[in-house]
């Protein structure tokens, strides 16, 4: 016989110590607990907040994560769609809790800091905060209006310390809550209670980390979809940043889609009338200013070449090619405003392409002559209105036609005395 022992597969037990050891909890007694804590605390938040930080080293917090925030938000565990499950028994509901406190933006933001705590403490419920208040979100049809408005508040509050991501916001494009008008008047309560902790740029900087500051039209109806409906809204509430902001979001939503249409048609050596006519369309369309278009048309018609390298080459093809399309350019630059705005794009062009350098002055006059741009929007630039990019070199380069329009305009002014 074998002295040797036969290897066996055996567990390993590991004794685990008292204070690690966590007490199996069904849902309803974890409720039973955390209501009797709470109770017991009552309104004193930091008992609050010390009851919850013990009593998660017993408590089984990871597992029943949305019934202990259920509770601390609404004050009883919630059925789907967002009704309480105990309501009809108030031994195993607590009126400590968010949905129970004063609707003031001081009370509000001292609920937010004993979620703060918790998280803090126990960070494994972060993503489940998360998830819970997406979720609550998602049920505010079954809450009360002042319930809605301290929800609303408490999630501006913790989107401003950083507590939430933005993200929880996608909730309130739901078609029911749209549609109903409850996802437009409860953004507008978060966003307020969001804007009284950090300013409106933290606000946005957010927004469009999130991806969400091309879908904030998505609070309202499809019919109600449009910028104005939005500014209005907002502006009403007490919100013209955001106005502001979403005006200035879509209208540079629209200038990237028609530089991108511009150039294609650029590109396809459409003919200058069709241009014309579909700019004038989509300025109409969009509520575009010729200052907001001049600048895309240069861009658009720099773009639609390939340049030649080389410097003493570079000047001809460029005005070859911009004496085709200074017709385009005259019909968008009928304003002074407009002049100066194709001025500086002119020089920040030649100063950030080295090779179009000497071009500068050259370009001006062929505009001038083109009747693109007009004496009084050159002289302008020259003494006030260019921008630093190259200033001496170009101002030099000008110096001698600058001088030319000036005694041709003082001349046609004696002129104009003698008769």
């Amino acid at each position: 016989m074998n002295k040797h022992q036969k290897p066996v597969l055996t567990g390993q037990r590991f004794k685990t110590r008292k204070r690690d050891e966590k007490e199996k909890f069904e849902p309803t007694v974890f409720r039973d607990t955390l209501v009797q804590g709470l109770n017991e605390a009552g309104d004193d938040l930091e008992a609050v907040a010390k009851f919850l930080d013990s009593t998660g080293s017993r408590l089984d917090y990871r597992r029943y994560a949305d019934t202990l925030f259920d509770i601390l938000v609404a004050g009883s565990m919630l059925a789907p769609g967002g009704t309480r499950i105990d309501d009809g028994d108030k031994t195993k509901m607590t009126n400590h809790c968010v949905f129970s406190a004063s609707e003031d933006h001081e009370t509000i933001r001292n609920y937010a800091q004993v979620f703060n705590k918790l998280i803090r403490r126990y960070k494994y419920l972060e993503k489940a905060f998360e998830d819970e208040m997406k979720k609550l979100l998602l049920f505010l049809k079954a809450f009360s209006e002042t319930e809605q408005t301290k929800l609303a508040m408490l999630s501006g509050i913790l989107l401003g310390n950083g507590t939430l991501p933005a993200t929880i916001l996608t909730s309130l494009f739901t078609d029911s809550l749209v549609k109903e008008g409850i996802a437009a008047s409860f953004a507008v309560k978060l966003f307020k209670a969001w804007m009284a902790e950090k300013d409106a740029n933290s606000v946005t900087s957010s927004l469009r980390k999130a991806n969400l500051d091309k879908r904030l039209l998505e609070l309202f109806p499809v019919n109600r979809q449009s910028v104005d409906h939005f500014a209005k809204y907002f502006t009403d509430a007490g919100l013209k940043e955001l106005s502001d902001f979403l005006r200035i979001q879509q209208s540079l939503g629209t200038r990237k889609e028609l530089q991108k249409e511009l150039q294609e048609r650029l590109s396809q050596e459409c003919p200058i009338k069709e241009v014309v006519l579909y700019v004038k369309e989509e300025m109409k369309r969009n509520d575009l200013p010729e200052t907001a278009v001049i600048g895309l048309l240069w861009t658009c018609i720099m773009n639609a070449v390939e340049w030649n390298k080389k410097e003493e080459l570079v000047a001809e093809q460029a005005l070859k090619h911009l004496k085709q399309y200074a017709p385009l350019l005259a019909v968008f630059s009928s304003q002074g405003q407009s002049e100066l705005i194709l001025l500086q794009k002119v020089q920040e062009y030649c100063y950030d392409n080295i090779h179009f350098m000497k071009a500068f002055q050259k370009i001006v006059v062929l505009f001038y002559k083109a009747d693109v741009l007009s004496e009084e929007a050159i002289l302008k630039w020259y003494k006030e209105a260019h921008v630093a990019k190259g200033k001496s070199v170009f101002l030099d380069q000008m110096k001698k036609f600058v001088e030319w329009l000036q005694n041709a305009e003082e001349e046609s002014e004696s002129e104009g005395e003698e008769n």
